[in-house]
């Protein structure tokens, strides 16, 4: 995807219908240039096509975890980069899923004897070539399209441990209701994780605000920190008064910090 293709994506997400003209006006482009954009974008499977728009796919399903992949990577490091440096040497890790997790390990490759445990299988193959760090699977069911393992298996292999840090990520955050995600498996192995380890700790790019997620997680209270790329002065409030400390990173450089 190109970058406007990229920001049509994440736009598309915190609405029920995005319509061209808006496009239009956003990119300073013309109404073909978009069309071919949301002709890409549909014949991917990443947009519905509606009279005079787009809509997202779902609120029940969240997109394919190579297209998920794709979008946002830059920030995504950047928080990734962050939060490692606060994981010390010889801690026990839990990597929960989505593709924000995944730049996570990517960026623990260097870290000492860290025991990880995680229901990611893309976690598990990144890791996989790090001789000091030890890599615990759990049980589950394999969800192809997403990568990862859920279900009673899953949750009840979480339950055996109390863990020091415990990395998730979203589908979608809600001023209000907190945290979200589009499948209650996904989202009961996250609530699990929550529960399970010393120092929760939420990763999610900015475009998570307002995203159509079905299920709820946990409310914001319920974590210890929040890693993103941007965030407004009404959001900051919002997980200050649920004494959540957040922690704003490009570069790899906090920008934002509210004490809790």
């Amino acid at each position: 995807m190109n970058e406007r293709q990229n920001e049509i994506l994440n736009w598309v997400q915190q609405c029920d219908l995005l319509l061209v003209e808006d496009m239009v006006e956003r990119f300073g482009v013309s109404s073909q240039t978009i069309r071919k954009d949301i002709n890409q974008l549909a014949e991917r499977h990443l947009v519905r096509r509606q009279h005079g728009g787009i809509a997202p796919v779902s609120t029940a399903e969240n997109l394919p975890f190579d297209n998920r992949q794709l979008l946002n990577s830059k920030a995504k490091m950047d928080i990734a980069l962050a939060v490692v440096q606060i994981i010390p040497n010889g801690a026990s890790v839990f990597l929960g899923i989505g593709t924000t997790v995944e730049y996570v390990a990517k960026a623990l490759v260097h870290h000492k004897d860290l025991q990880v445990f995680t229901n990611n299988l893309t976690v598990a193959g990144i890791l996989s070539q790090c001789q000091d760090i030890y890599v615990h699977m759990t049980a589950g069911r394999l969800r192809h399209r997403h990568k990862d393992l859920v279900g009673s298996d899953t949750l009840e292999s979480i339950r055996r441990y109390y863990f020091d840090y415990g990395i998730l990520g979203c589908g979608g955050l809600h001023t209000e209701q907190g945290i979200l995600d589009f499948d209650p498996e996904e989202a009961a192995v996250s609530r699990v994780l929550v529960s399970q380890c010393r120092h929760p700790i939420l990763v999610a790019d900015q475009h998570k605000w307002g995203r159509k997620a079905l299920a709820k997680v946990v409310p914001f209270s319920a974590i210890e920190s929040f890693y993103t790329d941007q965030i407004d002065e009404q959001q900051t409030a919002k997980l200050a008064d649920r004494d959540v400390a957040v922690f704003a990173c490009t570069h790899s450089v906090v920008l934002v910090e509210v004490t809790r």
